[in-house]
């Protein structure tokens, strides 16, 4: 590895915990180092400490710790650092204010409103970034052809970078502005992020403030449409938020770092490592870009050193460190997304996939309701693990040393409160025995005779993390349609190493690699890696021939930049490589995709930069598996990445050493069959001729190397651990129940409802499933009861199984293999009609009858009826809803009934007033997609079964469902425990009313003894004339979601959840419709007030908004639908959140730029509702305002609950005030639309929506609202996950 003529160079990571350094000596020569982070007894900063060891060490020289270093001995340093990271984490950024349009001074707090743990009553969501809000005058709109409006007196019009061409309705005014900055800067804030609307294609107004801002002293300014300049308001605002509120930081540690050497590092070139994988000059480093600087570092390290050309195989990273595992991919470029979210906060900005998941080292142990269970939550650095000495509990880290995986004679005597001990396996085995000891008093059946030993348990638990681990590895190669077995995994990161050749074995890989600089790979990488240089704009052009000489024009622009930074920074024209990128998707979808021409030359039929469509096509085809050659390609975003190769190169040789591996020494440890002789090797003392058969453990000062029984372990010429794995024997497993095997169970059923979800998003056409994710998977047992789902809809809950066990009473016996079944009928098991379910039954040679079933649910866009979109504001009867099917045929011995299934979705136009389906080919290509994913799913539950046999998987089945009833009864069990000490009796009542009076009321009677309970709603009001009616389905999923938010923890969501409940409906009331009732209104309405209900009789909070605000408009030939967030209910210890979709949806809003962009409407106001919340001791969550201005004449329709009922409040709390559906006519008049109606509107004509509060809980103590933000006792820092598998959950679960 080549590097500076007689110099040092130096690149170091610096982590959370600890930092690492790689050194490159004059001469060649490598050294490696790894200290802790914060040692402030000792050093002040760990880099700056790390350079002057090495140099001590190295030149036998004293470099005083009190004197700056002398930097005439340095070529290069080369950083990455977790400081914005956890600056963002401990929300220690710098006090900022953010200067925003008026009228959107709450649009970052709102965000997509969708709350992020779909079971958390409290609704606990990320601090904001800022400390204080300035709304500004001024407003940009896009013009429009169609825009019916008058133009207003000082309307002036002006064409974006874009294209698009926008009109400056308000002037900011900067003389107001500058009086509300001084005031900010009176209060000590010197940091300000602006953004206002539509400034990513016209930034005038956001340059003249932000000029303003830094002549009056601002010493940040972060503009939106300079940190990120991409349209969506939300995620551009909290990129320049976080942005504004991160730099400082850094800025602050940078100034401390280079005050270390003398002349503040002037000749030394220092480069810091971005969140996309490339190195940029310490004057560029910021704040948005800098998230993922550390582990950035690791992925361009196992890139650089595992990956080979000549093979192409595709390498996965496995990060396992002490809290996390980050899980990347490599297959010859690297992966990144555009818009990422961490710790909570959505960052707009390239930045490397890498997925963090809730399983490191650290891992805390537990044993829940019969299952075991490995994170969340983590030991942290301190305490940490329990063998730490410091009173930590019990880890995976723990059952690794009770197995005998890690050697405490190998490690470092860092432990214990002096800090001078080692690893404590006594302490270790302490805690597994008493926890071994609970789970045999609770499973007497466990392992052999006398309950499972200390080791099982262990083991179980190293188990049930490697499974968890392999979970997301299986998401993130198939959701691009890669296979999973064919890739290598590259294992780093401190814990890696034990866990390795277990995880490849389950993904069914053959090859681990192990680079010798695993334990410290970020920092090795960051001397691998090349200097870039990004630059990006919007673009709103189709791909095209009239657009190709406006892109080749850009393109150029792009590239001549990104070429000029380059050079400027030492490098030269051959050094310099560009790679040019267009954000592009098919017209009228959402689904883009950031593509390269690399591969692609260009034509007579593409720009000069490469033929982007053939490449965009392939791309599509294969993640998606189709195409839609007739449909145009828009260009969103034009993206040049400029990297300059630093020459740095990877050229290690191991030295050959003569005769057979040394073995330092014997040890046992503890496998499947039990403790095996286990040789320990030194990496040090291994070449790469030596071959080593497993077990055994090969240790290095950073790691600790498991090669498990039939694995084989070899050096590769450069110094890497090359892991050649075994099938492994087969496991043995009958049907009495483990608790090991459950939890490993628990994971596959989930995994094969999560695979079957990914073929149905992948396969599908429509926006509704493609790209909003509206839809679940599930698998059933024979009986039709439900075993797993995925993702998590509230209003799919349990609602799937009602369906699959119509079937099997109207079809039984007369299903065969090749059937597939279309139903959604609410008295089938329907919620309402465009959610078409799809059911294949799943069959066995030699069985009769089913052995499983495998469903997916789908929200199609249309089927038909009296209004576009099947969700009429006043509806009457079921067929004015659209097409229904009961138990329809949809494929027929392996033949898709196309012709029947068409007639089918078009007969509703036979009634008056009704239309077929108006979107039928995306009906027909969903239906295959929903057929694809049941095939897929059915094929999984066949490779499970072949694993384990027929009777072990069905024997599992039953008792993952044991174990949600389990759950729910011990809730049950101490709910009725603390109400018969309260009050002396088990019954529980509560009513509540619809907006037209009908009551909805229920009685619940609880068995203590059971941990059962009837929940009977007699007295609930009959039938409505309306649509507000709510089939059986709809009831319980309702019931499902309120018992999970009770048990409050994490359990499986299967039929085992109603198993001890019994739930009485009255035949003909709202609840239990006539099979023709109109139910639209009941799946988005009458839920909610079904969840008030329940948690009412339980008094587990105040009712939240109990709403979904249902609101669409549209014209001839297009539509738009929403639903808009409201306040949430208080509860005991929490205040209600503020501008949030509560319970049974969870949506997320269309950006306001996307709306603007998309519509003709002009998004006048988007805030919180002050004072909407109930008062109490904790103050219910408050509604939001929202005012659209139309732009030409639209049929407007609003069906919502909560106009004339108010959210009760809890406990003496206030109810939170109801909902206000106002039009404001362009000729000034006021009008009370009511809680349902469709109106003309016109041009000039305003829809102003006013969504409830949520309740109040508890008395106000000395007449103010408001208490303690919460009396239980909370992680301050949860786990958060990042990455694109998250956000593709969290948007699963905004439906």
């Amino acid at each position: 590895m080549p590097g500076s003529e007689g110099k040092f160079d130096f690149a170091i990571d610096r982590g959370g915990t600890f930092t690492d350094v790689f050194a490159q000596c004059p001469g060649g020569a490598e050294r490696v180092l790894k200290l802790l982070s914060h040692d402030p007894q000792h050093y002040r900063d760990a880099p700056t400490e790390g350079i002057r060891r090495i140099l001590e060490q190295e030149t036998g020289r004293v470099f005083p710790r009190e004197e700056p270093l002398d930097p005439s001995l340095i070529g290069w340093i080369r950083m990455g650092t977790t400081v914005a990271t956890n600056a963002l984490l401990e929300r220690q950024g710098a006090r900022s204010a953010l200067l925003v349009t008026r009228g959107f001074k709450d649009l970052l707090h709102i965000g997509t409103q969708a709350r992020p743990l779909l079971f958390d009553l409290e609704v606990r969501m990320p601090e904001l970034l800022y400390d204080e809000v300035i709304e500004v005058d001024e407003r940009v709109v896009l013009k429009q052809d169609g825009c019916q409006l008058p133009p207003r007196d000082t309307e002036s019009t002006h064409i974006g970078s874009t294209g698009e061409a926008v009109s400056v309705w308000r002037s900011v005014d900067l003389v107001q502005v500058e009086a509300d900055l001084r005031g900010v800067l009176s209060r000590g804030i010197t940091s300000l992020a602006v953004l206002l609307l539509h400034s990513y294609t016209w930034s005038v107004h956001e340059e003249a403030v932000g000029a303003l801002a830094e002549r009056l002293g601002f010493q940040q300014v972060s503009l939106s449409s300079r940190v990120m300049p991409m349209v969506r308001a939300v995620p551009r605002g909290l990129t320049a938020a976080a942005d504004a509120y991160l730099t400082p930081r850094i800025t602050e540690y940078l100034q401390g770092f280079t005050e270390g050497f003398r002349g503040g590092l002037e000749g030394v070139r220092v480069l810091f490592m971005q969140s996309d994988g490339g190195l940029t000059p310490m004057a560029q480093f910021s704040g948005a870009r800098a998230v993922l600087s550390g582990p950035a570092g690791g992925v361009v390290g196992y890139a650089m050193t595992s990956y080979s050309q000549e093979d192409g195989q595709p390498i996965i990273g496995f990060d396992m460190g002490g809290t996390s595992t980050d899980v990347s991919r490599f297959g010859g470029q690297f992966e990144h997304v555009l818009e990422a979210t961490t710790a909570g906060v959505p960052l707009q900005a390239p930045q490397l996939d890498i997925n963090t998941v809730a399983a490191g080292g650290g891992s805390r142990l537990f044993y829940r309701s019969g299952m075991f269970v490995v994170g969340p939550e983590s030991a942290g650095a301190h305490p940490g693990p329990a063998c730490y000495r410091k009173g930590g509990p019990l880890t995976v880290t723990d059952a690794n040393l009770a197995l005998g995986r890690l050697l405490p004679s190998f490690f470092p005597h860092v432990f214990g409160p002096g800090e001078d001990e080692p690893l404590c396996r006594e302490e270790s085995l302490r805690q597994l025995s008493a926890l071994t000891a609970r789970i045999n008093a609770g499973q007497p059946q466990s392992g052999a005779t006398g309950g499972m030993s200390v080791e099982e348990v262990a083991m179980g638990f190293i188990r049930v993390a490697n499974e968890a681990m392999c979970r997301p590895i299986r998401a993130l190669t198939q959701a691009k349609g890669h296979d999973t077995s064919r890739h290598v995994l590259a294992c780093f990161g401190g814990a890696g190493g034990q866990h390795a050749c277990a995880i490849a074995r389950a993904l069914g890989m053959k090859t681990v690699l192990i680079h010798k600089y695993s334990g410290v790979l970020s920092a090795y990488g960051l001397a691998l890696a090349d200097v870039v240089e990004e630059a990006q704009e919007p673009c709103a052009c189709r791909y095209e021939t009239q657009s190709f000489a406006r892109l080749d024009e850009r393109i150029e622009q792009l590239t001549q930049r990104c070429m000029d930074a380059l050079r400027k920074h030492g490098f030269s024209s051959a050094q310099v490589s560009c790679e040019v990128f267009l954000h592009l998707r098919y017209d009228r979808t959402d689904c883009a995709l950031m593509v390269s021409a690399r591969g692609y030359p260009s034509s007579a039929q593409s720009c000069h930069a490469g033929d982007f469509r053939s490449a965009f096509m392939d791309r599509y085809l294969k993640e998606f598996g189709f195409t839609i050659p007739e449909r145009p390609i828009v260009v969103d975003d034009i993206r040049v990445r400029g990297c300059g190769r630093s020459g740095v190169t990877t050229q290690n040789m191991t030295p050959n050493k003569q005769g057979p591996p040394r073995v330092t020494t014997v040890t046992q440890c503890y496998f499947d069959s039990g403790y095996l002789d286990t040789n320990v090797y030194l990496l040090e003392d291994l070449s790469y001729d030596h071959n080593i058969t497993g077990p055994a453990l090969i240790i290095d000062k950073n790691s600790t190397v498991l090669v498990e029984p039939g694995c084989e372990a070899e050096l590769t010429a450069g110094g890497a651990v090359r892991l050649s794995v075994g099938s492994g024997a087969p496991w043995a497993l009958d049907t009495r129940l483990d608790s090991v095997q459950l939890s490993i169970f628990s994971h596959r059923f989930m995994s094969i409802a999560e695979q079957m979800g990914r073929v149905l998003q992948r396969t599908s056409i429509s926006t509704n499933i493609k790209e909003r994710l509206d839809f679940s998977c599930a698998v059933f047992g024979p009986d039709g009861g439900l075993v797993s789902n995925a993702p998590h809809i509230p209003v799919h809950l349990g609602a799937m199984q009602e369906t699959v066990q119509y079937q099997l009473r109207a079809l039984g016996a007369s299903l065969r293999e090749g059937d597939v079944i279309l139903s959604n009928h609410p008295s089938a098991g329907g919620s309402h009609l465009p959610d078409l379910t799809v059911i294949t039954p799943v069959f066995r040679p030699g069985v009769a009858g089913p052995v499983f079933f495998v469903a997916s649910r789908g929200h199609h866009a249309d089927i038909g009826g009296v209004t576009p979109g099947s969700m009429p504001p006043h509806s009457t009867s079921l067929r004015q809803e659209g097409a229904v099917f009961t138990s329809f045929r949809l494929v027929t011995g392996g033949q898709f009934q196309e012709e029947a299934v068409t007639a089918a979705l078009m007969a509703p136009a036979q009634y008056p007033g009704c239309s077929g389906t108006r979107n039928l080919q995306d009906n027909l290509s969903d239906l295959r997609a929903q057929v694809a994913a049941n095939r897929r799913g059915s094929q999984l539950v066949g490779e499970l079964i072949d694993s384990y046999g027929l009777e072990v998987v069905q024997a599992y089945m039953g008792y993952i469902q044991s174990n949600a009833e389990l759950a729910v009864r011990d809730m049950l069990k101490e709910f009725a425990r603390r109400r018969r000490q309260q009050t002396g009796y088990l019954q529980v009542q509560a009513e509540d009313h619809m907006d037209d009076g009908t009551p909805i009321r229920l009685c619940v009677q609880i068995d203590e003894q059971e941990g059962s309970a009837v929940f009977d709603f007699g007295g609930t009001g009959p039938e409505v004339w309306g649509n507000c009616n709510a089939p059986r389905a709809i009831t319980l999923s309702a019931l499902i979601y309120c018992l999970r938010c009770m048990v409050g923890q994490d359990i499986p969501l299967n039929q085992g959840c109603l198993a001890p409940v019994s739930v009485l409906l009255p035949p003909g009331s709202i609840l239990h419709p006539s099979p023709e009732a109109a139910v639209v209104g009941g799946n988005v309405l009458t839920s909610q007030r079904v969840v008030d209900v329940i948690l009412r009789a339980f008094g587990v909070c105040a009712a939240s908004q109990g709403c979904m605000n249902n609101v669409s408009f549209g014209g001839e030939g297009w539509g738009y639908y929403e639903t808009v967030a409201g306040g949430a209910g208080a509860g005991p210890g929490w205040h209600g959140r503020s501008g949030v979709h509560s319970h049974m949806t969870n949506t997320r809003i269309t950006d306001p730029e996307i709306l603007e962009r998309r519509y003709p409407v002009v998004l006048q106001r988007f805030s919180l509702r002050g004072g909407s919340g109930g008062a109490g001791r904790w103050r219910g969550g408050d509604g939001v305002l929202r005012e659209l201005l139309f732009r030409e004449p639209v049929v407007l329709s609003v069906l919502t609950e909560r106009r004339s009922t108010r959210p009760y409040g809890l406990n003496g709390g206030e109810p939170g005030a109801p909902g206000l559906n106002l039009l404001r006519r362009a000729d000034g008049r006021v009008i009370n639309l009511g809680a349902k109606t469709s109106v003309n509107l016109e041009p000039g004509d305003v829809f102003c929506l006013h969504t409830p509060g949520g309740g109040g809980c508890g008395e106000e103590e000395g007449g103010e609202s408001g208490g303690p933000r919460a009396t239980q006792q909370r992680d301050p820092r949860p786990f958060l996950e990042r990455g694109s598998l998250y956000d593709y959950r969290t948007a699963q679960e905004s439906v």
